[in-house]
């Protein structure tokens, strides 16, 4: 993982029509996406995590090369195999000027491991918590847990006052289209506050002039602008209107490093991008195939996987910018990556496969895609829909924004999807992350891998899994963690597509630090004249 940093900068004119003032170091920046809730525990995205990130923090956070460092907790240590005990730091204030202390932290693990929060999988499910002082918290666990504080950087400590104060004290569904004027407050100990907010439009950030720790950039003001037109967000880059967009569209990369003003900034991402099955139900709703689930089958799973030519994708919807996967996890995370190879594209072999299971004509079946989260993610879908028509598979595709998408297909929305594409960055860049959350047994309900959408099980992975989480012995958990991935790979639990490449668009007078997360942290940020 290498850190970038590179220039971008905010045009005169249009931070006067903004009402700063002509010094002032404001950042104007766009998405792909929308912003919703603020509630930072809906939802389990790299964009609204990054987002709350520059208002929220959590117990640790990472540093600039994606290094675990103390932020509401000052240390912390393992005094039993089963007791980590968490030292905090004091003085620390919410925004609104309330204290942090003990039982923020408490009220935050309650929180986030209740019903409609989509970051359980932040702590174990039976953790307690024992209040030692006002600044001291004991984590117990029922069995050892080394990797306990991987993912606490976006596990964000809330105001337990403030929370039962606004009517917060529940987290908002992220299928919930009504919900209440409360879900769009914010309060965190952060380097910034979101001054305003409106879905959708706009939203403007300020420093925190009461934040604990130092802002190392000079930004004193974010507007933030979602634009989900690849053309449009390119041309406000082009033309000046916005200073950073994420992301630049792979077709339009040179054409962006040669303006005059502006430049792309790309680099290895971790998130990898992959298609899974509903292989939980009896019948798929959406297929013509009654009585019975194709899915369930490993030869369709692996009839569909060498129907995809993963290189076509490769050079032609991303234009070379992606690493084509066999595992779903990034190289970068785990050093066996390269013991594994995609199984084939072989359009002949997929129609046998289809064949031998009992479709030689094949079937039809949906496939829910997002059309603003990754980078060209319904084009992928596109490519990937007339692949399988060639095997005589029917996709009915149904591209959403994200908002409708994740609504519809994670827990809160029923895992209504029989067939889908989706991008996922292990929070703990470990294993054990993507095997437990991707491909850990479910119920209907999400217990158990609660981000399995389609609901794959194997009682053996399921059991590496926990081996994996205890294991202290690097060379013993990387064979379990080897072992699990085998598995995944020979049952064709998911179709690993490809890690994309980050690719952010920026003027030139700007410092910004890129990780490999896709994080935008405006605490690094600095305007140059």
């Amino acid at each position: 993982m290498t850190l970038r940093t590179v220039t971008v900068a905010a045009g005169v004119a249009g931070v006067l029509a903004l009402g700063a003032s002509a010094d002032a170091k404001t950042l104007r920046w766009a998405f792909q996406g929308q912003l919703g809730a603020l509630d930072p525990y809906t939802l389990n995205e790299t964009f609204t995590l990054g987002q709350l990130g520059n208002v929220y923090e959590g117990l640790t956070r990472r540093g600039k090369n994606l290094e675990i460092e103390p932020a509401l907790a000052e240390s912390w240590e393992i005094v039993e195999p089963t007791r980590w005990r968490f030292h905090l730091r004091q003085g620390v204030k919410f925004a609104n000027g309330n204290d942090f202390n003990a039982d923020d932290v408490i009220f935050s693990v309650n929180r986030v491991l209740s019903q409609n929060s989509d970051l359980k999988t932040r702590l174990p499910a039976d953790v307690k918590v024992e209040k030692v002082d006002d600044y001291t918290v004991d984590f117990v666990l029922s069995t050892p847990n080394p990797i306990l504080h991987y993912e606490w950087d976006t596990w964000y400590i809330m105001d337990k006052e403030w929370a039962e104060e606004v009517g917060l004290e529940n987290v908002v569904s992220a299928s919930d289209t009504a919900s209440s004027k409360a879900a769009f407050m914010s309060n965190g100990t952060g380097p910034y506050v979101i001054e305003s907010h409106e879905p959708g439009v706009r939203t403007v950030f300020k420093p925190n002039p009461g934040w604990w720790d130092k802002i190392e950039g000079n930004i004193d003001e974010v507007i933030f602008t979602p634009i989900a037109q690849d053309a449009t967000r390119v041309a406000a880059l082009l033309s000046g209107e916005v200073d950073l967009v994420d992301p630049v569209p792979v077709q339009d990369i040179d054409r962006v490093n040669a303006s005059a003003n502006a430049e792309a900034l790309t680099g290895p991402e971790l998130r990898t991008i992959f298609l899974g099955f509903n292989s939980i139900r009896d019948e798929l709703p959406t297929s013509n195939v009654k009585g019975k689930n194709p899915f369930r089958d490993a030869r369709v799973r692996k009839a569909f996987y060498q129907a995809i030519d993963i290189d076509a994708i490769h050079q032609k919807v991303m234009r070379g910018l992606s690493t084509n996967s066999a595992l779903l996890i990034s190289p970068l995370l785990y050093s066996r990556s390269g013991e594994f190879s995609r199984h084939p594209y072989d359009p002949e072999a997929a129609k046998k496969l289809l064949a031998d299971a009992g479709y030689p004509d094949g079937f039809t079946v949906g496939m829910d895609c997002p059309n603003d989260r990754y980078v060209n993610d319904e084009a992928i879908c596109q490519a990937v829909a007339a692949m399988l028509a060639r095997i005589g598979v029917k996709v009915d595709l149904n591209a959403q924004t994200k908002s409708k998408y994740f609504g519809k297909v994670l827990a809160t929305g029923g895992y209504d999807t029989d067939f889908y594409l989706l991008g996922w960055t292990p929070g703990s860049f470990d294993s054990w992350n993507v095997i437990t959350n991707l491909a850990g047994c479910r119920d209907e309900t999400g217990k158990g891998g609660p981000f399995n959408l389609g609901g794959w099980c194997n009682e053996k992975v399921d059991a590496l899994a926990k081996q994996i989480l205890g294991e202290n012995d690097p060379t013993k958990r990387d064979q379990l963690i080897h072992e699990a991935f085998t598995i995944m790979h020979e049952e064709v639990s998911h179709i690993p597509l490809h890690q994309q490449s980050l690719a952010w668009g920026k003027s030139k007078k700007l410092d910004v630090v890129q990780r490999a997360d896709n994080q935008v942290l405006f605490k690094w940020m600095t305007m140059n004249d």
